[in-house]
């Protein structure tokens, strides 16, 4: 996806569009995720959340702001956010090697879909984002994600800054295999949890799930929300940059 300041897909409200890993439980207790979205509100990033065994969030924003990134939602329930350099290389069809900087992360994973899962992928990408509007589908997709094994997830609530919004994954792959070392510590095997893990009040996968999709948050502070467009449209002129 080319880099693009767009407008979010339904009225007063703030996106992202792209990919990443939904996140990844490894036996150890660690927990990994990482999103990559070139194309939103105020400017592409990438970012590498990190929970350790103890529960501690940490979040690492390769992009120029912290506060147009993922720590803008998740950021109030971390104990640390900051920047970091993320290196994305596909050694394979579907395979992934991650790196950054500091804290230092060599970590490298495999997507895969089952036939049922890649039934489902085709129909998913085929319905228009305003089945995402009704509560009662969204519900529908969340039992359907119970029914493979990625627990009690929630596609629609508030996050931890506040905003309430919908995450819209339009496609879906399992990561069962992968190997990560964190400043030289083996993080252990995948693993499929019987609980959630959470960032403050919001699940993410009990089992590891790379996802293709978009977000989309109701806009929490209007005034805030315009302050910031101006702000970042300063820093960089992208395709389809339309001005503050």
């Amino acid at each position: 996806m080319p880099p693009l300041r767009g407008q979010a897909p339904w009225p007063q409200h703030e996106y992202v569009k792209g990919w990443g890993v939904f996140g990844l439980p490894f036996d150890s207790g660690h927990v990994l995720a990482l999103r990559v979205f070139p194309e939103n509100c105020f400017g592409p990033y990438r970012t590498l959340w990190h929970r350790d065994p103890n529960g501690s969030w940490s979040i690492h924003v390769d992009g120029p702001h912290l506060h147009t990134a993922c720590p803008r939602y998740y950021g109030a329930s971390c104990d640390h956010t900051g920047y970091a350099r993320i290196g994305l290389t596909w050694t394979g069809p579907a395979t992934l090697r991650v790196t950054m900087d500091s804290p230092s992360l060599d970590w490298t994973l495999t997507a895969s879909a089952t036939r049922l899962l890649g039934f489902l992928n085709g129909i998913s990408g085929a319905l228009p984002l305003a089945t995402w509007r009704p509560r009662l589908l969204v519900r529908a997709r969340e039992r359907l994600a119970r029914a493979l094994g990625m627990g009690d997830l929630q596609l629609s609530g508030t996050m931890p800054s506040g905003h309430t919004g919908t995450l819209m994954p339009q496609r879906m792959y399992f990561v069962d295999d992968a190997h990560a070392l964190l400043d030289g510590v083996d993080l252990g095997r995948p693993v499929q949890l019987t609980e959630n893990p959470r960032i403050g009040d919001v699940p993410l996968p009990a089992r590891g799930v790379l996802a293709i999709g978009q977000a989309a948050w109701k806009i929490l502070d209007p005034a805030e929300y315009e302050r910031t467009r101006i702000e970042t449209a300063r820093d960089l002129a992208l395709p389809g940059e339309d001005g503050p």
